[in-house]
């Protein structure tokens, strides 16, 4: 075993590969440590091509390990890992989406590419190192790939811009720019952002970019040091394969002229408004290609090798047009948006719903508000807590036309909602103003094109809808491009299904009207230029203020009120040393309150934040008073309702607030002299009290009710006056002598 390190300062850190040491069996292996994250890379590739395969065969999985952060799982029953978490599966899809592009799609051979979390710092996200790492094991490995390619976090706090800044930087800028690329091209975009402009974004991908150099050239020189001779695709085939891959070329080169004059019979002669026609159009072209490769004489077994060409044939020809001519397949100019639809309040029980349609894309989302305490527990390797805001992406097979079985859902439609809840999350309101749990669900039911961004836009009419009080609406917008070899590109605004072939990207923006929030980008080339990423973020702009547009006629605010179906949230603050008052020993004082209000729910923050949830604002009501009167400063002069709890020869306790008693002194029960305190207070009566005085450090309260006002004495009989001079005995004195037997 020789292991080897090589290391560069970047950011303020050592960014440092080693290699050798580790996984010794797979293609390519390498560990990459940032401040004290360690990530494992490894990337193998089968032996032989996976038979009957007719896609490119890639895995790309990120395995988080509590080990990793010194955790053990919070679950009683199990505590090893378990499904990975959707912070695992997004990081992954973030991984997959930036090495993709740079493999030949003609590859059959399976490779895999695994990212294991050995070590993390709480400072130092992973996901960056990892997708360094796994672009280190394949670039030093023997699996055919054009890398490399490097990646880089780019924050901005305050006039500052950072290099990978750490978590609790992140969480004080304004922008949290996630890219991958080449020297001087982006492959892959993930940010979240507070409302920036175009601008800032792009003088953050011309900081970034310029930092991204020195890390691929620590990549190249492992590669120099370490790297294997790469394996030459079409090398692979077996003889017999060679054949094969021989006749599918004979075959193409017939169909392709029947493909390309169906083409623009069936797609240009007339514009294709509709997904479904151009579905039809193609299978008519698929029988045409069918016969016509018949009558050639080529076997029924071999048609297959000329009709497979259909759609790669039909997508350039649309990316052709788009350049040549400006003309797209349903008629639309480039920057042309489809028909707009928006409305809200589609159902009756729900607490609040937006319907959003851009062409023949349609969304339905709807929102459900619910007690704090119905927060999603997160027990992950990087964050541990609760998250009160979910957004959650349904994409069932109808939408697109299909028949499948109902699964849960995947890491697409995990990334999709990620997606939009990130581009909503700057305009949610405060916990403390809204403390509501807010889980949105978008239903996908008919998809053409970006359905992601049509759940940004159609949660946003919910949210409204809802009544929560978000700060603005956020639209979204996906861009698409069109290149041909020579090198010649065109942007195209609103992208839809054959517009995103080879040679295209998937651009989405999300925003207001005062800036961006979220970022998402993957394409089918080998990256974009500065120039391309610059026109498209201007042109999104415009585009996108067009879609806000029409959803701020729908409903321009958020409701004043609730549904009448949505839970009731008040919420008030205590002194933090008190919440044990509230709670009480094994809960017993917040379970009496629940159950005597009638409440659905008392949450506690550790900061003195409680919030009462119930759908009677009268029950919410009264658990607000109980829970005030529990934690309030008692001051003398103060005046009280309470109940005798406890009767005693010299007074009586009264509960006065809950949880709260003082002691009526018998000399305080009555304006006159009262020989047995039995005689004016009996147990369970209710009493007006007066505060004489409050012992903090005893945790004594005095009371009075002679003092007080509203106590009813007419019912007790008045001593009758003693005659002048007569000797007034005390309690004590007259209790001493009648009990005292006579002397003899």
């Amino acid at each position: 075993m020789q292991t080897q390190r090589f290391e560069i300062e970047w950011g303020g850190r050592p960014l440092v590969i080693e290699t050798g040491k580790f996984a010794l069996a797979a293609s390519g292996a390498c560990t990459v440590k940032y401040g004290e994250t360690i990530v494992l890379a490894t990337a193998v590739m089968s032996e032989k091509p996976r038979e009957g395969m007719d896609f490119f065969p890639l895995t790309v999985d990120f395995e988080e390990k509590l080990y990793a952060a010194g955790r053990i799982k919070g679950s009683r029953f199990i505590k090893k890992e378990g499904r990975p978490t959707d912070e695992a599966i997004l990081v992954g899809r973030y991984i997959d989406r930036a090495v993709r592009p740079l493999f030949d799609d003609r590859l059959r051979h399976e490779i895999q590419v695994i990212v294991t979390v050995l070590s993390f710092d709480g400072e130092n996200d992973p996901d960056v190192i990892g997708l360094i790492a796994a672009s280190c094991a394949l670039h030093m490995s023997n699996i055919p790939w054009n890398g490399p390619l490097a990646n880089i976090r780019v924050g901005k706090v305050g006039d500052e811009w950072v290099i990978n800044p750490t978590y609790a930087a992140r969480e004080k800028s304004v922008l949290d720019l996630a890219f991958a690329g080449t020297e001087d091209k982006v492959l892959m975009v993930e940010a979240g952002a507070k409302e920036v402009s175009e601008d800032v974004v792009l003088d953050a991908f011309a900081f970034g970019t310029k930092h991204l150099r020195k890390v691929l050239g620590l990549l190249e020189e492992v590669r120099a040091k370490v790297g294997k001779e790469k394996t030459n695709p079409l090398a692979l085939l077996s003889e017999e394969e060679q054949k094969r891959e021989a006749r599918k070329s004979e075959v193409a080169a017939l169909a392709k002229p029947i493909i390309c004059s169906d083409i623009q019979k069936y797609f240009f002669a007339e514009p294709q408004a509709s997904k479904s026609d151009r579905r039809v159009a193609k299978e008519q072209i698929k029988k045409n290609v069918a016969l016509a490769l018949t009558e050639a004489g080529v076997a029924a077994e071999e048609i297959g090798y000329g009709t497979s060409m259909i759609g790669e044939i039909l997508e350039s020809e649309v990316s052709r047009l788009i350049i040549e001519e400006g003309r797209r397949v349903d008629g639309r100019e480039l920057d042309d948006i489809r028909p707009l639809a928006s409305e809200v309040a589609l159902f009756e029980r729900t607490h609040g719903s937006g319907h959003f349609m851009r062409g023949e894309t349609q969304v339905l989302s709807v929102v459900t508000l619910g007690a704090p305490g119905d927060e999603q527990t997160l027990d992950g390797m990087e964050t541990v807590g609760t998250k009160r805001y979910m957004h959650h992406y349904n994409f069932p097979p109808y939408s697109v036309g299909e028949v499948k079985p109902l699964r849960g859902p995947g890491r697409r439609e995990i990334g999709h909602g990620a997606l939009a809840e990130k581009a909503l999350m700057p305009v949610l309101p405060e916990k403390e103003a809204f403390p509501y749990t807010i889980r949105v669900v978008s239903e996908v039911l008919t998809s053409n094109g970006s359905s992601s961004m049509g759940s940004t836009c159609g949660s946003s009419l919910a949210l409204m809808d809802a009544g929560v009080p978000i700060s603005s609406h956020v639209a979204g917008i996906a861009m698409g491009l069109a290149t041909l070899p020579d090198g010649r590109w065109k942007v195209i605004t609103d992208l839809q299904d054959l517009e995103d072939g080879d040679g295209g990207m998937d651009f989405k923006i999300a925003g207001t009207q005062q800036g961006i929030t979220a970022i998402q980008m993957d394409t089918k080339t080998d990256g974009l230029t500065a120039e391309i990423v610059k026109e498209t973020v201007t042109r999104a702009k415009s585009a996108r203020l067009r879609v806000l547009d029409v959803m701020e006629k729908a409903i321009p605010s958020p409701r004043p009120d609730l549904s009448p179906y949505a839970p009731r949230i008040i919420s008030l603050r205590i002194n933090p040393e008190l919440i044990g008052l509230v709670i009480g020993p094994g809960g017993k004082t917040i379970n009496e309150i629940i159950k005597v209000t009638g409440v659905q729910a008392i949450d506690i923050e550790d900061d003195g934040l409680v919030m009462i949830t119930s759908m009677n604002a009268d029950a919410a009501q009264k658990a607000h008073e109980w829970v005030q009167n529990l934690t309030r400063e008692i001051v003398r002069g103060e005046q009280f309702q309470g109940k005798v709890t406890r009767i005693m020869d010299f007074g009586a306790i009264v509960e006065f607030l809950p949880g709260k008693d003082g002691m009526v002194h018998v000399s305080e029960l009555a304006p006159w002299r009262v020989e047995k305190v039995g005689d004016i207070v009996k147990l369970g009566d209710e009493v007006t009290v007066k505060v004489l005085d409050v012992d903090k450090d005893a945790g004594r309260i005095s009371l009075s009710m002679k003092q007080a006002e509203g106590n009813d004495y007419s019912k007790f009989p008045r001593p009758a006056p003693r005659s002048e001079g007569e000797r007034r005995p005390s309690a004590r004195h007259d209790a001493g002598r009648s009990s005292r037997p006579p002397r003899p």
